[in-house]
C-alpha cells in the first residue's frame, strides 16, 4: 500500500485534518436489520492490521438497535492521532460518496459478527407484557377504591396465563409472574372480605324513640280537650294519664314529622300485632304494652340506638342474653320478632313482680331497674311522676313514659288525631330446619320468591348464609315449606352454599348461561339431564353448578375485636368454633383476652376442622391451602374429573378455589397440560 493511502479508503489524504465520515441506509419496517460497514474517508495514513483492530473495536461496542437507520462511527489511529483531534461530523445524508473501486480490507468474520439483527418478541415475552399490564391496572384501580375494576383485571391476568398452552412452571418468568398474580389476588380478596365482614354488627336503622325524646313543642289546648274526652271512651288495660308531659307529645305526633312516625309505626305494626298479642296474653300481660314496641322501634327489627340497644324491643346486649337471645356471628335474636317479643315479655312481667307499677316497670325497662331503685331510695316516693319532677331519672326516662301514653291515645283512636293509616298484613309463614348451611339466594331462586321476602321473614339472620347449627329454623311464605323440601333436595347439600337456579328468560342459550356463570356448558347440561346443543324453553328452571361467592363462606377469615364482658367461650360461642381452635389461630395460651384485642378468627371453624373438629389438622401443603379440606361433610378431598373444554381457570371458578390450589394438589400437572379425562384432586381455598 502505497504512503500516504489510508487503509480503510485506500484513499489518498486530502489534507492534515483526520476527518472520518460515516453514513447508514434505513431498513424496512418489521425485518431484521444488518448494519454494514459504510464508506470511510480520512486524511493520514493506517496500516491495514491496526485498522482491522479498530473496526473489529468497534462493532463490539455497537448493541441492538432500534428497525431504521444504524451510524456506525469508527475511528483509526495514524501517525499523527497524538497531536491532531479527532473530529466526528453527523452524516450529511444528502451528500453521497463514490464506492471505492477496490473492496474494502475487512475481516468477513468479525464483520458477520458486529451485525445488529432486531428479533420479534416471542410469545412468552408477549405474554408477560400483558399479563403485568393488566396486573399493574388493576393494583391501581384497587388503590383508588374501584375494588370491581381491579378485579376484572386481576382475573383478566389470571386468564391469560391459564389459557395461554405454556407451562407455567417450566419457565421461570412465568412461574415468577404466576406466582405475582395468585398472591396480589389472595391478598386483596382477604383485605375486600375483611373490609366488608369485619364487623360484628351489620347497620341498623335509627331508633325512632331518640328523635322523639328530643323534640320541643308548645301545648295546644284543644288537643288536651280531645285526649280527655277519649278516655272516657276507649278501652285501655293500662292506666292511662293525661297531663302536660303527654300533651307535649300529643302535640308532636300532629305535626308532619311527628305524624310520620306514627303512620310508619302503625302500618308496620300490622305485620307483628296478633304475634306479640298472642305472647303478651300468654304471659298474662296487658295488651296495651304492644305500645312499648311502638315507642321503642316503630316495629323496626333492625332499629338501632346509640347505645347499642336493637330489635323491636330495643334489647341491650347484656339483656338479651339474660333472657335467652342468641347472638353469634350468624344470627341475632335481638332481631327475631317472636323470639324478642316473648323474652320482653318476660322481662316486663319481671319487673312488675320488683316494682307492682306499670310506669314504674316502663320507666325500669328504658333505664334499668337500677336507676328507678336509686330513685325511690332517693326521694322515698314509689311514683313515677314524682320522681319525674324531682328530676331524678335520666332525660330520656322521664319522657319515656309520657310518649308511650301519648301512642296509645294516637293508636288507639287514630281518626280522633288526624292519622290514616292501612296496616299492613300479618306475616304468614311456615318453618323448616335446613339442617345445614344455605345461601338465601340459592332458596330465593328455588321458590321464586323475592331474597328480600326472606329477608323480611327472618330479620334475625345476618349473613346471607344460614347458621351451621342443625336445629336452626327458617321460616318461608306461607304455603313454600313444602316446595322447599321437595325441591332443595335436587341439589347436594354440600353445594347449598355455591350452586345456583337459574329461570330461563326468551331467547337465552346454554352458552349464555354458562358464560354468564363462569362454567362450561358440559357441567350444566349433565346436572340437568340436557342435550349440549338443546334449545332452552322460557321458563324453564335449570341448576347451575356454579361457585357463587355467599356472604361469608364457611371457614373464612374475619377479625373480631374483644369487648367488655367478652371471653374466650363467649367469643368462640358467637362463631360456633371451639376454644381450643380460637387459641390456636391466635397463639393464645391463658385462659383470658384483653378488651380491644383483635382476635382472628374462622367462622364455623375452618372447612378441615368442622369435618373433624378434634383431630389433628393436616399439614399445610405448599399452596398454603389444608391438603384434607373439602366441601363435603367427609374428610376426603372433592374428585374432579376434567371435561372437554374444561381449563383449569373454569374449574377454579367452579369449585371456588384458585388455579393455584388446583396445581399444587395435582403434581401431575407440572410436566403437562390438562387432558380430558383427567381426575383432579379439589381442595377448597381458606
Amino acid at each position: 500500500m502505497p504512503k500516504g493511502t489510508c487503509a480503510l479508503c485506500r484513499l489518498t489524504p486530502l489534507d492534515q485534518n483526520h476527518t472520518i465520515e460515516a453514513s447508514s441506509q434505513p431498513v424496512a419496517p418489521g425485518t431484521a436489520s444488518v448494519v454494514e460497514i459504510p464508506p470511510l474517508a480520512c486524511s493520514t495514513e493506517v496500516s491495514e492490521p491496526a485498522a482491522n483492530r479498530t473496526v473489529g473495536r468497534t462493532m463490539k461496542k455497537l448493541g441492538t438497535g432500534i428497525v431504521g437507520a444504524a451510524l456506525l462511527l469508527a475511528l483509526a489511529g495514524c501517525e499523527e492521532s497524538a497531536r491532531r483531534p479527532v473530529q466526528v461530523r453527523p452524516p450529511v445524508m444528502a451528500a453521497s460518496r463514490t464506492a471505492p473501486d477496490e473492496p474494502l480490507p475487512l475481516d468477513s468474520q468479525r464483520l458477520h459478527g458486529a451485525a445488529i439483527f432486531v428479533q420479534r418478541p416471542n410469545g412468552v415475552d408477549l405474554l408477560l407484557r400483558a399479563v403485568q399490564t393488566h396486573l399493574e391496572a388493576g393494583k391501581k384501580y384497587y388503590e383508588t377504591g374501584e375494588a370491581d375494576q381491579a378485579r376484572q383485571e386481576f382475573d383478566q391476568a389470571m386468564n391469560l396465563l391459564v389459557s395461554s398452552g405454556f407451562d407455567l412452571n417450566g419457565d421461570p418468568r412465568l412461574a415468577k409472574v404466576f406466582g405475582d398474580v395468585t398472591t396480589t389476588i389472595q391478598a386483596h380478596e382477604v383485605a375486600a372480605s375483611q373490609e366488608a365482614e369485619n364487623q360484628m354488627e351489620p347497620k341498623g336503622e335509627p331508633a325512632p324513640i331518640e328523635e322523639i325524646g328530643e323534640v320541643t313543642v308548645s301545648l295546644d289546648p284543644r288537643v288536651k280537650e280531645k285526649a280527655e274526652r277519649e278516655l272516657k271512651q276507649i278501652r285501655h288495660d293500662l292506666p292511662l294519664t293525661v297531663n302536660e308531659h303527654v300533651l307535649t307529645y300529643l302535640n308532636f305526633f300532629q305535626t308532619s314529622r311527628g305524624r310520620a312516625i306514627v303512620e310508619t309505626g302503625l302500618r308496620r305494626a300490622g305485620r307483628y300485632r296478633d304475634m306479640i298479642s298472642r305472647v303478651l296474653r300468654e304471659e298474662g300481660l296487658p295488651q296495651d304494652l304492644i305500645y312499648l314496641a311502638q315507642a321503642e322501634s316503630a316495629f323496626q327489627p333492625a332499629a338501632l340506638s346509640r347505645a347499642g340497644a336493637r330489635g323491636i324491643w330495643q334489647f341491650m346486649a347484656y339483656r338479651g342474653k339474660e333472657y335467652g337471645l342468641q347472638r353469634s356471628w350468624w344470627i341475632d335474636e335481638r332481631q327475631d320478632p317472636e323470639k324478642s317479643t316473648r323474652a320482653a315479655a318476660r322481662h316486663l312481667k319481671d319487673l312488675y313482680e320488683e316494682f307492682g307499677d306499670w310506669y314504674l316497670v316502663m320507666a325500669a325497662y328504658n333505664s334499668g331497674p337500677g336507676n328507678v331503685t336509686k330513685g325511690i331510695e332517693r326521694t322515698g316516693f314509689a311514683d313515677f311522676w314524682e320522681l319525674y319532677k324531682r328530676n331524678v331519672l335520666p332525660r330520656e326516662t322521664r319522657n319515656y313514659v309520657p310518649i308511650i301514653l301519648a301512642l296509645t291515645l294516637i293508636a288507639k283512636d287514630p281518626e280522633r288525631y288526624a292519622v290514616e293509616v292501612e296496616p299492613e298484613a300479618p306475616l304468614r309463614f311456615d318453618w323448616v330446619k335446613p339442617g345445614h348451611p344455605v345461601d338465601l339466594r340459592l332458596v330465593a331462586e328455588t321458590l321464586d320468591v323475592e331474597l328480600n321476602t326472606l329477608k323480611l321473614y327472618n330479620p334475625h339472620l345476618l349473613r346471607m348464609v344460614t347458621p351451621v347449627d342443625p336445629n336452626f329454623e327458617l321460616r318461608l311464605p306461607e304455603g313454600t315449606g313444602e316446595r322447599f323440601e321437595t325441591e332443595m333436595m335436587a341439589i347436594p347439600k354440600d353445594k347449598w352454599l355455591s350452586w345456583r337456579r337459574h329461570r330461563v328468560e326468551p331467547g337465552e342459550t346454554l352458552m349464555a348461561l354458562a358464560r354468564k356463570y363462569g362454567v362450561s356448558v358440559r357441567s350444566i347440561t349433565d346436572v340437568n339431564s340436557l342435550e349440549e346443543h338443546e334449545t332452552l324453553a322460557a321458563g324453564e328452571k335449570l341448576i347451575i353448578p356454579a361457585a357463587a361467592r355467599p356472604q361469608p363462606l364457611l371457614g373464612k377469615l374475619v377479625r373480631y375485636r374483644v369487648r367488655r364482658g367478652d371471653t374466650l367461650e363467649s367469643v368462640a360461642a358467637q362463631f360456633d368454633v371451639s376454644v381450643a381452635e380460637l387459641k390456636k389461630w391466635n397463639g393464645l395460651r391463658g385462659k383470658k383476652v384483653s378488651r380491644g384485642v383483635t382476635l382472628k378468627v374462622y367462622p364455623g371453624g375452618m372447612p378441615a376442622s368442622r369435618a373433624a373438629r378434634n383431630s389433628k389438622p393436616a399439614d399445610r401443603g405448599e399452596t398454603g391451602v389444608s391438603p384434607g379440606r373439602s366441601e363435603s361433610s367427609g374428610s376426603q378431598p372433592l374428585v374432579h374429573r376434567v371435561r372437554e373444554g374444561e381449563t383449569l381457570w373454569s374449574i377454579a371458578r367452579a369449585y371456588q378455589t384458585t388455579v393455584d390450589a388446583l396445581r399444587g394438589a395435582n403434581r401431575f400437572l407440572a410436566s403437562r397440560q390438562l387432558q380430558p379425562g383427567d381426575e383432579l384432586m379439589i381442595l377448597l381455598p381458606r
